[in-house]
């Protein structure tokens, strides 16, 4: 029986970093919206793979696309007449602080920075989304069903973000993607140095920023090191002839949070994530990737990635980037509205054009918008059906879960946002919102749409874009 124990001990050694950095003790139980086969018919479709098709049919069944096309056979579908509008995958923000941040906007509802120490890699932003949060329902008006919830940046390594699905819900994990991996938040530059700066604490400089990332991922590798060398010394153990059953198995190394999400970046099982501004910076933070071995996904906010947007594209960096935000510190100075054009521009470039805001989140077709004519003017050539990705299929690249969203293509979730005209006009807004197919938004709707139980017996506001 002892001996059967300590092979527990072992199996349970070998599965704790690869099970962890999955989030395997916080499950998903998310279940797909109660959905309706639906044809939508005779709109311009912009499918987030780089095509545009004109007058074509879009037949939702089962929770998927299941087919796309001229003159499609509703059989028992319902229909929607969709001539003059256009449709788009449901939009993506990879970068929003709703239900840690929630609104009313109240210390009550600030959960999105530990800021004990500068790295906190332990803490989970899912253990924090409050999904009472009104402004998931003003998310979604405005067109958005996927959305990853990050810690702030207050610290070198904020903790783990969470992709979730945007429908109304009592839980978190009611709301997380199935199988989606967790994100890493870290940040570069003023926010971390100025908090602990003024303090007299480190890091107070940026040599003391890159000194904290090395020292946590060391003690990470370490860390890591001393659990395979247990995972070794226990086999060696329970290999032992049964003379040697009297011998004393190794010590188990003691579990450390923070040291299991960095290991889980390092194998890639969690995607990397940087509030980062300066060109200087990314480049640092690209060359600690290499020395500690993990991939970064995207960098965010970036004013200075156009830069190096050869070297993001190379190496296959997403650059998560605001339209026109810049000037409010030093470090985001260096802005040029061409800034997401030129990022895409490289043949492997991936731009994405995020929120870090509950009131952007709302209009991210026209922060796209605006991205995408400042590259026109600058002589980029960028048609509508290029920009869309960059708030869908690239958006849906960056958090890994391109292979379920971000396109309209069949056998993909039937995440579908219906637009009462070209999305990337000013007057444009969301008609129409499916998730998984089902119809979770309608502006001409009788009854409102989907609110929080906060919001019951508020004040009725039409909930816009």
């Amino acid at each position: 029986m002892k001996h059967r124990m300590i092979g527990r001990c072992a199996f349970a050694a070998a599965v704790l970093l690869s099970s962890v950095a999955h989030g395997a003790p916080w499950q998903s139980t998310y279940l797909p919206p109660a959905s309706t086969p639906t044809l939508i018919r005779g709109a311009t479709v912009l499918d987030g793979n780089g095509g545009r098709l004109e007058n074509t049919d879009l037949l939702l069944r089962d929770g998927k696309v299941a087919a796309i096309g001229q003159g499609l056979d509703a059989g028992d579908a319902q229909v929607i007449d969709a001539g003059g509008r256009w449709i788009t995958p449901g939009l993506i923000d990879v970068h929003s602080h709703l239900g840690v941040y929630a609104s009313p906007g109240l210390e009550a509802h600030s959960d999105g920075n530990e800021m004990v120490e500068p790295t906190t890699a332990g803490v989970w932003a899912e253990h924090a989304v409050w999904p009472q949060d009104p402004g998931f329902a003003a998310a979604l008006a405005g067109g958005v069903t996927t959305l990853q919830v990050l810690p702030g940046s207050g610290n070198l390594i904020g903790g783990r973000s969470v992709t979730l699905r945007n429908v109304v819900a009592t839980t978190y994990q009611a709301m997380k993607f199935p199988a989606a991996p967790n994100g890493l938040k870290m940040a570069c530059g003023e926010n971390p140095k100025r908090f602990y700066g003024a303090q007299g604490k480190a890091p107070m400089t940026r040599m003391g920023n890159v000194a904290g990332y090395r020292q946590a991922f060391a003690d990470a590798q370490a860390y890591q090191r001393a659990w395979q060398n247990f995972e070794r010394e226990q086999a060696a153990f329970e290999n032992k002839p049964k003379r040697d059953m009297g011998a004393t198995p190794p010590a188990e190394p003691e579990r450390k949070l923070d040291m299991e999400t960095l290991v889980g970046a390092m194998r890639g099982d969690i995607l990397v994530h940087i509030h980062c501004y300066r060109a200087d910076e990314m480049a640092i933070m690209l060359d600690l990737a290499k020395e500690f071995g993990f991939r970064i996904a995207a960098f965010h906010h970036g004013v200075e990635a156009y830069k190096l947007a050869d070297r993001l594209a190379s190496e296959g960096v997403c650059g998560a980037l605001w339209a026109d935000w810049w000037g409010f510190k030093m470090e985001a100075y260096d802005a040029i509205w061409e800034n997401i054009a030129f990022v895409d521009h490289p043949a492997k470039g991936c731009a994405i054009v995020h929120s870090d805001s509950e009131e952007g989140i709302q209009r991210l077709n026209q922060e796209a918008a605006k991205a995408m004519a400042r590259g026109n003017q600058a002589g980029l050539s960028i048609a509508p059906e290029r920009a869309i990705r960059w708030i869908t299929s690239n958006a849906a690249r960056s958090l890994g879960v391109a292979d379920e969203v971000g396109s309209l293509t069949v056998g993909k979730r039937a995440d579908v946002v219906i637009w009462n005209r070209d999305p990337f006009s000013v007057y444009a807004r969301a008609d129409q919102v499916y998730l998984d197919g089902a119809r979770v938004f309608d502006r001409a709707a009788a009854a409102a749409p989907p609110a929080s139980d906060f919001m019951l017996g508020q004040p009725a506001t039409e909930v816009s874009p």
